[in-house]
């Protein structure tokens, strides 16, 4: 197995998005970024100001050093949330793009040619991508209600939650962007997460990475596509060998 770090692979990212042949799939995911941030910032920071100042308006002028916690916290939970939600959304929009994009930086590091479907075939294949987008989104969702219930634990809610919180929105970073390498060989969305948590610090490391450089201005337009280079450098050093084995026998687990 390749022992090169989730650091490296990011960095890998950076790099394979300025080849000459791969800027072109690049560039749609980039445009997409840069029209959802521009609403979902507008529309973030409107329910952000809103809830703050509802919850301002009930607490006592002798209790309001604990507003500044409170509103730290809100930030720091919502500001995760954001993260996820601003991905989710790009990629669901972006996903056909993502998963030509992630095919041609396989066949790039593989040496082996991509499939030259027609536009017709990605266009009958859109409902497909599409459905396996929403079954993220539904996993999310199943892990995201108990993590919703913790915050209300007095004190564990406001110190671990937020935590907690993050480390698991980075893991579904990873999925994210793993599952565009994984679904172009028709990977089942189950198998891709059996193979994620075999390397389970190190793709939530690289989940990290992502999150992080999502909520950097500027940089976040961008983060899409490096995001998919990297995951898909992966998929061809860890997984790709275990789906393709040299014995010739392809096991799905569909």
């Amino acid at each position: 197995m390749n022992k090169k770090s989730s650091l490296e692979y990011f960095i890998q990212g950076w790099h394979l998005i300025q080849l000459p042949g791969i800027r072109r799939y690049v560039i749609m995911p980039i445009l997409a970024n840069i029209v959802i941030m521009l609403l979902l910032f507008y529309w973030f920071f409107s329910v952000i100001s809103s809830l703050i100042g509802f919850g301002l308006d009930y607490v006592p002028s002798w209790m309001q050093w604990l507003s500044y916690v409170a509103t730290f916290i809100v930030l720091v939970i919502f500001g995760i949330l954001f993260c996820y939600f601003f991905s989710t959304i790009t990629n669901i929009i972006a996903a056909p793009f993502n998963g030509l994009l992630a095919e041609q930086i396989e066949a790039h590091l593989t040496g082996l040619p991509a499939t030259n479907d027609s536009i017709i075939s990605f266009l009958k294949d859109m409902p497909r991508i599409m459905l396996r987008e929403l079954k993220k989104l539904m996993y999310y969702i199943v892990w995201c209600i108990p993590l919703l219930l913790m915050s209300f634990i007095p004190i564990f809610g406001q110190l671990v939650t937020p935590i907690l919180w993050f480390i698991f929105t980075a893991w579904m970073i990873n999925i994210q962007y793993a599952d565009y390498a994984f679904d172009n060989h028709k990977v089942s969305f189950y198998k891709m997460r059996q193979l994620l948590q075999q390397d389970k610090i190190d793709n939530t490391c690289f989940g990290i990475l992502v999150s992080f450089f999502t909520m950097v201005p500027i940089l976040n337009l961008i983060i899409m596509p490096v995001a998919v280079c990297g995951s898909t450098a992966i998929w061809v050093d860890r997984y790709r060998n275990q789906i393709y084995p040299a014995n010739g026998k392809v096991d799905f687990f569909r």
